[in-house]
């Protein structure tokens, strides 16, 4: 029993890795603080919760002096914005209910090569649509 779990997961994680997603991402006119209250409206715009907020910038510096990596390759404010859309997401799960491993959603901003980015994963399953066009609304609306 054991065996045929090992084998299931060592075939899922290939699965995984040939759907990896890329990342869209589009540049913001002002720092990354003035990006993430954009994002943040932009979200909430959309009559959306914001789940979590991941301090990533905060991580990776934290974690870059403690491991004598220097500073945070993403800025020291980069932030992830998590969140949900209960309409959309029945609908991609209806379409595959494996589309449940893309739930929830998230945008990023960060200082990357001296530019500040809002950006997010692209989906490639044609079932996600409905997931990116969302997104990519989200992030029109933050940088315009």
């Amino acid at each position: 029993m054991i065996r045929q779990f090992a084998i299931a997961g060592a075939a899922t994680l290939m699965t995984v890795a040939a759907h990896a997603q890329e990342a869209a991402t589009v540049v913001f006119d002002g720092d990354v603080g003035d990006a993430a209250f954009a994002v943040e409206n932009a979200i909430v715009g959309q009559g959306l919760v914001i789940d979590f907020v991941s301090h990533v910038g905060e991580m990776m510096t934290r974690t870059g002096a403690d491991l004598d990596l220097g500073p945070s390759p993403v800025g020291e404010d980069a932030q992830i914005f998590v969140f949900c859309s209960a309409t959309i997401s029945r609908e991609v799960m209806e379409a595959d209910p494996m589309n449940v491993s893309h739930c929830p959603y998230g945008i990023f901003v960060a200082e990357i090569g001296g530019e500040t980015l809002v950006g997010r994963r692209v989906y490639a399953e044609e079932s996600m649509a409905p997931v990116n066009a969302l997104l990519e609304g989200i992030v029109t609306e933050a940088t315009e």
